[in-house]
C-alpha cells in the first residue's frame, strides 16, 4: 500500500527479523491437546487403529512367553508351541501391515483437513494481516510446517501407541516372571527418563527456530522470483544470492544442531539399555545356577527386558520427531488464532444511491503515525471524485476505509447517510468495482478471468465487456481468443493488456460504485485516449473514486481532492483548481510542459 509508513529497513535481514514471529519455548502439551482436535473427524479410523495396535501388542507380548515355554518343553508339546509361535509372528506381520495402511490414510485425511481449515482461515482474515507478512512465509506454513505435522502423524502415532503398550505389558510380564530380575532391568530406566527430558527441552527450541528460519528462506525465494526482473534491472543478482546463502547457511546450521541433539537420544539410551540387558543376563545366569529359575524363563525375561527398554528408546526418538511437528503445528496455530474479519450482522446495502461522505476522518496504520488527518468531503450519488497527491499522501487509504479494508481511527465514513460499519462487509464490497494499478490475473482462460466478479455472465456479455473496455481487439489476436489460457499473473501479456482485462472485468460486473486506482497508468497514450471514452461511459450515473497521477485523465471529474501528507489542501473541479494557481495547477502545468 503506497500510503503506509514504516520504519526504514534494508529488505533483507531487518525485514526478516521484523516479520518473523518470536521464537519462544511454547507449552508442548497444550499444542498436542489442540492438535488432538484435528483427529476428531477421523475418530472412527482412530478407534479401528487403536484396536489393531492393541491386538498386535498383546500378540507380541505372548511371543517371548511362548519362546520360553518352547525352550523348557524338551519335546513335550513342542510342536504345538512352535506352531503357536509361527502363527503369532505371521499375525504380527499382518497387523503391522494393517497399521501402516490405516495410518497412511488417516494422516493424509487429517492433514487435508488442516490445510482446508488453514486456507479457510486465511480467507476470513483482514487485509492488514497480509500487508505485514511475507507471502513466502505463509506458503511455508501451508507446505513445510504442515508436512512436518503429516510426517509425525504417519510415522509416530502407531509407534507411540505400541510403545506404551509394550512398556506397560513387558513390565507386567517381567514382574510376573521374576520381581528380582525386574529390579535389575529397571536400573537404567531413571537415567533414560532424565536424559530424554534434557534432550527434548533442547530440541524443541531448535526445531521451532528451524521452522521459523525455513519460512524466512521461503519468503526470500518467493520475493526474489516475483521481483526477478527488478533484480536483473538493478544488477542485484550477487546481492540476492549472498542473502540466500546467508539464510540458507543459517538454516543448515540450525538444522544440524537440531538433528544432532535429536540424534543423541538413540545411542545414549541404547547404551543404558544394553547395560541393563547385561545386568539381567548376569543376574539371571546366577539365579539359574542356584536353581531359582529355568533357562526358558531367563530367555523369555531377556526378550521382555529388551521389549521394555526399546520402546523407551523409541519414545525418546518419537518425541524428538514430534518436536518438528510441534514447531510446525505452533506456526499453523498462530494463524488459526489470528482475529478474523467477521462479517457481523448488519444492514445489507442493496440498490442504494451511492452518496458518500467522510466526516472528520483520521487514520493510522501504525499508532502515533497518522496517515489521514481530519479529512472531510462529500460525493453526491453519481458523481466522480478524483484523488490527487504525492505518493504516501493518503489517496489509497481513503478507498481502503470506504471498502472497510481498514476502519477509521476517528470520524465517520457514510454511505447513503449511514456509517459503513452498519453495513455487512460482504454487501458493501459487492457494491464496488475496483481496478487497481497492479493488476492480478489468475490461472485460467481470459473468459474465466473476466467472469471472476460475475461468474454467471454469458459468453455474449463477456465479449461485450471486452468491446466496451477496448480489450476485444487484442484478445481476439491471442491464440485462442477469449479461451486462451493465461498463466498465473498473466505473465504472457503486457502490463497494458493486463490492465485492459482488469477494466473489462469491472465493466462486466456493472457495479453501482467504482474505484479506479491508476486504472490507465500502464497503457499507451493512444489506448488511454480510447479508454477515456469507455471510462466516462462506465462512470456515468455511478459514484466513482479515481486515483490518478496523470491529471489529464481526471479533467471531467466533478470534484478533485488534493491531498498532502494526509490533509486536504485543495478541492474543486479542474478549472477551479487551475484558476486557484495552487498545488494542483503546478502539478498540471509540470505534466503539460513535460
Amino acid at each position: 500500500m503506497s500510503d503506509r509508513h514504516h520504519p526504514s529497513q534494508n529488505f533483507t535481514s531487518r525485514r526478516d527479523a521484523r516479520f518473523a514471529p518470536p521464537v519462544t519455548a511454547k507449552r508442548p502439551w497444550q499444542t498436542l491437546k489442540r492438535m488432538s482436535h484435528w483427529f476428531k473427524p477421523q475418530s472412527h479410523m482412530m478407534v479401528f487403529m487403536a484396536v489393531v495396535v492393541l491386538l498386535d501388542g498383546l500378540i507380541v507380548l505372548t511371543l517371548p512367553w511362548l519362546m520360553g515355554k518352547s525352550i523348557d518343553a524338551l519335546g513335550r508339546g513342542l510342536g504345538w508351541l512352535l506352531l503357536a509361535l509361527l502363527s503369532g509372528y505371521l499375525l504380527d506381520a499382518l497387523l503391522n501391515t494393517t497399521q501402516q495402511w490405516t495410518m497412511a490414510g488417516l494422516s493424509q485425511r487429517v492433514v487435508a483437513g488442516v490445510r482446508t481449515s488453514l486456507f479457510a482461515k486465511l480467507d476470513r482474515l483482514p487485509v492488514a494481516f497480509f500487508d505485514f507478512r511475507p507471502d513466502g512465509d505463509l506458503m511455508s506454513r501451508f507446505t513445510n510446517d504442515i508436512d512436518a505435522v503429516s510426517s509425525a502423524i504417519a510415522q509416530s502415532t502407531t509407534q507411540l501407541m505400541s510403545s506404551v503398550i509394550a512398556v506397560v505389558g513387558s513390565l507386567t510380564m517381567m514382574l510376573l516372571l521374576s520381581p528380582l530380575l525386574t529390579l535389575a532391568a529397571l536400573l537404567g530406566a531413571p537415567l533414560v527418563v532424565v536424559l530424554s527430558r534434557v534432550i527434548t527441552s533442547r530440541t524443541r527450541k531448535l526445531f521451532q527456530e528451524q521452522q521459523r528460519t525455513l519460512g524466512l528462506l521461503n519468503g526470500h525465494i518467493e520475493e526474489t522470483i516475483t521481483g526477478f526482473d527488478i533484480v536483473k534491472a538493478f544488477h542485484r543478482e550477487e546481492t540476492v544470492v549472498q542473502e540466500f546463502e546467508r539464510q540458507n547457511s543459517r538454516l543448515a546450521q540450525i538444522a544440524v544442531r537440531a538433528q544432532t541433539w535429536a540424534g543423541l537420544a538413540m545411542p545414549l539410551t541404547n547404551v543404558i539399555g544394553n547395560l541393563s540387558f547385561v545386568a539381567v543376563g548376569v543376574s539371571g545366569s546366577w539365579m539359574a545356577l542356584q536353581g531359582w529359575v529355568t533357562v526358558g524363563l531367563i530367555a523369555s525375561f531377556l526378550v521382555y527386558s529388551r521389549q521394555f527398554v526399546r520402546p523407551i528408546n523409541d519414545l525418546a526418538t518419537i518425541w524428538n520427531t514430534l518436536q518438528a511437528a510441534l514447531a510446525g503445528a505452533e506456526r499453523v496455530l498462530e494463524i488459526m488464532d489470528e482475529p478474523e474479519e467477521a462479517d457481523v450482522p448488519g444492514t445489507v446495502w442493496q440498490d442504494g444511491h451511492g452518496d458518500v461522505q467522510f466526516q472528520n476522518v483520521s487514520f493510522s496504520y501504525v499508532p502515533g503515525n497518522p496517515v489521514l488527518h481530519d479529512v472531510s468531503f462529500h460525493v453526491p450519488a453519481g458523481e466522480t471524485l478524483a484523488l490527487v497527491g504525492a505518493t504516501g499522501a493518503g489517496k489509497t487509504t481513503v478507498v481502503n476505509l470506504l471498502t472497510r479494508f481498514y476502519e477509521a481511527s476517528e470520524g465517520k465514513v457514510l454511505l447513503d447517510g449511514r456509517d459503513v460499519k452498519d453495513y455487512t462487509r460482504s454487501s458493501l464490497r459487492k457494491a464496488f468495482g475496483v481496478v487497481l494499478q497492479d493488476t492480478f490475473l489468475f490461472s485460467g482462460t481470459v473468459r474465466d478471468n473476466l467472469r471472476y466478479g460475475c461468474p454467471d455472465a454469458t459468453d455474449e456479455e463477456v465479449e461485450k465487456a471486452g468491446v466496451l473496455s477496448h480489450a476485444d481487439a487484442f484478445i481476439r489476436r491471442l491464440p485462442h481468443g477469449y479461451d486462451t489460457h493465461l498463466t498465473e499473473g498473466g505473465a504472457q501479456l503486457s502490463q497494458g493488456q493486463r490492465q485492459l482485462l482488469a477494466i473489462a472485468r469491472v465493466v462486466l460486473m456493472d457495479p453501482p460504485l467504482l474505484i479506479l486506482d491508476e486504472a490507465t497508468s500502464n497503457v499507451d497514450t493512444r489506448t488511454e485516449l480510447q479508454l477515456q471514452q469507455a471510462m466516462l461511459s462506465l462512470r456515468k450515473n455511478r459514484t466513482s473514486f479515481v486515483i490518478a497521477h496523470r491529471l489529464s485523465t481526471i479533467r471531467e471529474a466533478h470534484t478533485i481532492l488534493v491531498l498532502d501528507q494526509g490533509r486536504v489542501v485543495e478541492r474543486g473541479n479542474h478549472e477551479q483548481l487551475l484558476n486557484a494557481r495552487g498545488v494542483y495547477a503546478r502539478l498540471y502545468e509540470s505534466q503539460t510542459l513535460a
